[in-house]
């Protein structure tokens, strides 16, 4: 291995990194971490911090999660990889449906098909609530809807129903159809509106508007996260994703819920989905599955839209998508494992409870600092600080300003992720009490320097 002289000098200057400018990555290079256990990563220089980032929303179980990291090791001794496409499965696969199967029975959702990741999960929901459409006979369902500050993803798919410009703008024209309503995001809306359950009618009737004016008979999928994640953590009002059900379900449209993030015990309950009471027709979901250990992600389908494909006669339902890796062996291994520890720790009820001292204690820094515009969190451990310039007009941080949160904050204990104006918090599931307080800690050592 390179000693660390030899890592930091060559440090960005072959590799591009992702969501980041090439010349900014060399102008300002990133962090190298070389090690990590428990909730806690170390970098080149011994430097050792609690991982408020969670590696990017999915080390749920944290970085020694044993069980895990024994069962990709037995797998890669048996098969280390075969195709699950048309003819050939393998064991792994077959018992991860069955578990996934069972996991999922409230949520309404009973077939898996198997990909790589995140971005992956997103295009296959979008693909197949088309297909669905075009068995039933209605080839005109092609649009989708979406929400303004939604993340699905990377590919051209999620990217177009993608809601912050960010991800758009660069690499358009997108994928055409692709259709945006406000977010029920209380602190910005357009509406001006800063009651959460008024602010929630007003977006299902923006929704209700959308599909008057596209047709109903056009839009094959409405997709959300039941809770916003990289728009900035957004958690809407309680009445919001079963108003978007209800409306889905009365117009024929299929309900899409981008669950990346918030499967597997995120927001303090098994499922995002879950959480606000809802079942919805297709499922996305990735990164804790294999506590990112592995990449790997799977699509959850409803009973309703599998009997569809399922008994199809036409050949309209054959499925030409998939992807080299869906199915991995040992991929579905780690998975497996690491469903039985996240039962087994019942990892929500811990997300619940540190979420609920974390949220409280960013109020309480809210209260110290005027950098601090919004406060979001109190689902789980999801939870944002939004810093602005100027309360009045919510004018956002400037990035120099918000760096040095994150880089004060880093050097006192803590890694905290920055995406725009917003300082995201979504740490492992196995969280203690402890930690938190060294989060917070750390972060009050770095709004007092920005201060």
């Amino acid at each position: 291995m390179k000693d660390s002289n030899f890592l930091k000098e060559h440090n960005a200057k072959s590799l591009w990194h992702p969501m980041a400018h090439p010349a900014d990555s060399l102008a300002n290079p990133p962090t190298i971490v070389t090690g990590a256990r428990g909730v806690s990563i170390t970098d080149v220089d011994g430097h050792e911090v609690v991982d408020a980032v969670g590696g990017l929303w999915n080390v749920n179980l944290g970085f020694s999660c044993q069980p895990v990291k024994d069962a990709i090791a037995a797998q890669l001794d048996v098969l280390p990889y075969y195709s699950t496409f048309r003819g050939t499965t393998n064991d792994q696969v077959i018992q991860l449906a069955e578990e996934l199967k069972d996991f999922f029975a409230p949520d309404g959702l009973s077939r898996a098909f198997f990909t790589s990741g995140g971005s992956d999960s997103v295009e296959t929901a979008l693909r197949l609530a088309r297909q669905y459409h075009k068995i039933r006979g209605q080839e005109g369902r092609t649009k989708f809807l979406s929400l303004k500050k939604g993340y699905h993803g990377t590919h051209m798919g999620g990217a177009s129903v993608n809601g912050n410009a960010n991800f758009r703008t660069q690499y358009e024209p997108l994928l055409p159809g692709c259709h945006h309503i406000p977010a029920p995001y209380t602190y910005r809306n357009p509406f001006n509106e800063s009651d959460p359950e008024r602010l929630a009618q007003l977006c299902l009737q923006a929704l209700e508007d959308e599909i008057a004016f596209q047709g109903a008979g056009t839009i094959a999928a409405f997709i959300m996260e039941p809770i916003l994640g990289a728009g900035g953590v957004i958690p809407p009002h309680e009445s919001f994703m079963p108003g978007v059900r209800q409306i889905c379900s009365k117009h024929g449209i299929l309900l899409i819920a981008d669950e990346v993030i918030t499967a597997f015990g995120r927001t303090g309950s098994w499922t995002g989905s879950r959480h606000w009471g809802v079942q919805p027709d297709l499922m996305c979901t990735a990164k804790a599955i294999t506590n990112g250990y592995f990449p790997f992600g799977a699509v959850m389908i409803a009973d309703g839209v599998a009997e569809v494909f399922e008994s199809d006669e036409s050949g309209k339902a054959a499925i030409g998508h998939g992807y080299t890796y869906s199915g991995h062996p040992v991929g579905a291994a780690a998975a497996l494992a690491c469903l039985a520890e996240t039962k087994r720790l019942n990892v929500p009820e811990n997300a619940a409870a540190r979420g609920a001292e974390l949220h409280e204690g960013l109020l309480a820094l809210k209260d110290k600092y005027g950098l601090i515009g919004d406060v979001r969190g109190g689902h789980g451990l999801m939870c944002a600080l939004e810093l602005v310039g100027d309360h009045v007009s919510k004018t956002p941080i400037d990035k120099k300003t918000i760096g040095m949160v994150q880089e004060v904050a880093y050097q006192s204990g803590a890694m905290v992720r920055v995406s725009g104006p917003n300082i995201i918090l979504s740490p492992p599931l196995v969280l203690e009490a402890a930690d938190v307080s060294t989060i917070l800690s750390a972060l009050d050592a770095g709004l007092a320097a920005a201060s």
